[in-house]
């Protein structure tokens, strides 16, 4: 049973309220995020606002985290609010679709999102509708993006393989385009399991870096992996 909260060195995630604890694909995403010129950053399903913890310890960013589930939403803003950075993180109940910030634009678009479309669902139906695509679609997420996201901004997600690349052909009927990719596999040996994809609206040739998490024994981490989270967790 994953414990009521998560330790890092510089903040903390209650995450007992949380369809979805504390997991690798979210401090990847918010390790790796690109924040360079960043002022507006919008997370998109913040969960336990892991996420938007991680990019305001490394950038001075105003970050808004959106959560359609109500559970998870209030536990986000407990976590925030408890945070040495709750003055630049605005956490809202409401999903993309219905998010209309005005004339806001960001900078950078940040999701850890649903991405079962056809699997075997979870009889519960609060982390079905967490981890399955009906209620945040490819549709959804790039029609979002270009409806909030600044000229010259990115978005970037995590994602699995087969489902990563689904979305960089489909983000193209939208305007966005894939500039980078970070491959990342658990051991050596094994297949690119998850991408860390970035979009703009720029067509560029793709850059791709390639990520291996641990070394061929459990708990046994490559230096790069280290390097990439030491400032978040405890263990590094």
């Amino acid at each position: 049973m994953a414990n009521n909260y998560f330790s890092f060195k510089q903040f903390t995630v209650c995450q007992d309220r949380c369809v979805f604890k504390v997991g690798t694909d979210g401090v990847l995403l918010g390790a790796s995020a690109d924040i360079s010129g960043v002022s507006h950053i919008l997370d998109i399903g913040t969960g336990t606002g892991l996420i938007a913890l991680m990019l305001a310890q490394r950038c001075n960013a105003e970050i808004v985290a959106i959560e359609p589930d109500r559970s998870s939403f209030g536990q986000a803003c407990e976590n925030a609010e408890k945070s040495k950075w709750s003055s630049r993180i605005s956490v809202l109940n409401v999903s993309l679709q219905d998010y209309k910030p005005g004339d806001r634009r960001f900078e950078l678009i940040i999701s850890n999102p649903p991405f079962f479309s056809d699997s075997l669902r979870n009889p519960d139906m609060i982390k079905a509708a967490a981890r399955h695509n009906d209620h945040l679609s490819n549709k959804d997420l790039l029609e979002g993006t270009v409806r909030l996201l600044s000229d010259f901004g990115r978005l970037q997600v995590i994602m699995p393989y087969v489902e990563g690349n689904i979305l960089i052909a489909e983000a193209q009927e939208y305007g966005l385009y894939c500039n980078n990719i970070l491959k990342i596999k658990p051991l050596p040996t094994s297949e690119v399991r998850r991408l860390i994809i970035t979009f703009s609206r720029q067509k560029q040739k793709t850059s791709e870096k390639f990520l291996t998490i641990e070394h061929g024994k459990r708990h046994e981490f490559t230096e790069e992996y280290k390097n990439l989270t030491k400032d978040f967790y405890l263990k590094f």
